[in-house]
Order: C-alpha cells, then sequence, then structure tokens
C-alpha cells in the first residue's frame, strides 16, 4: 500500500526565475551525475569571484528550481535542487554554501542541501539534523 502525498511546489515564482531556474536544470542534473570528488572541483571553480549568498538569494533560488521541476520538488531530488539552486544563485554573482552530508540520527540518509548565513535554507529540520561531509563555499576574502 502506497500512501498518497502531494508535492507542495511554490507559487509566484517570477517568469524571469522561473526560465533562468529551466537553464541551470540540465547542468545540475548533468553535475549530480559526477564522483564526488570531481563534483567538488567543478563547484569550487564555478563559486570563484562569487559574493555570500544571503539567505534571501538562496531561498529564491531554491523555490525557483522547485517551481519548474517535479524531480527537485521531490523528496528524492535533493542532489540536482542543491545543485541547480546554487548555479542559480551564481547566475546573480553570489554562491550559497553547498553542501552534502548524512542524517545524524539514523537511518542512514544521504542529503544535499544549500546553507546561507550558516543556516540549512527551507530544509525544515533543526540546523543540527545533518553532519556535513563535502562543502562548497565562497572562499574568504580576509586578509587580502
Amino acid at each position: 500500500m502506497t500512501t498518497p502525498s502531494a508535492l507542495e511546489r511554490p507559487t509566484g515564482v517570477p517568469f524571469t526565475r522561473r526560465m533562468a531556474a529551466r537553464l541551470v536544470l540540465s547542468p545540475a542534473l548533468a553535475l549530480s551525475l559526477l564522483p564526488p570528488r570531481r563534483l567538488r572541483a567543478v563547484l569550487h571553480f564555478a563559486c570563484r569571484g562569487a559574493m555570500p549568498a544571503t539567505a534571501a538569494q538562496a531561498k529564491n533560488a531554491r523555490d525557483a528550481m522547485c517551481a519548474v521541476s517535479l524531480r527537485c520538488a521531490g523528496p528524492k531530488g535533493c542532489l540536482p535542487r542543491s545543485l541547480g539552486a546554487a548555479l542559480l544563485c551564481r547566475l546573480g554573482g553570489s554562491w550559497p554554501t553547498w553542501c552534502t552530508g548524512v542524517r545524524v540520527v539514523p537511518p542512514f540518509t544521504a542529503h544535499a542541501w544549500i546553507e546561507a548565513d550558516g543556516r540549512p535554507v527551507d530544509e525544515g529540520v533543526p540546523d543540527d539534523y545533518f553532519t556535513r561531509l563535502i562543502t562548497v563555499a565562497v572562499a574568504s576574502r580576509s586578509g587580502r
């Protein structure tokens, strides 16, 4: 027996934002196929020169990805959703902290998400719910 469920897709995402999200969806899906080491290298290259994303910028990007893709809006779409949101922020000159990790409490579950201001963006869980294994953040500009 299955439990019926409905995906909640964000509404009110502007047309231009949805088009930009569609633009980054294919690269996000392609990146999701890379092995972790190569994915991290590509993302480090992509975030060079960006400013840290604000919580509002990161949430808007995440919402746009969920609005244009049922896969991204679904419970197993965390990797393409987080990659797409990061790339969408990058189109605007910013970069959220991209993270992948595991749940702290059993059962073991891998997850990918974005953070802004040190907090997960729109994940609906406490800040310490996941342990980070890989993070890609904008390099600190102190000392330059």
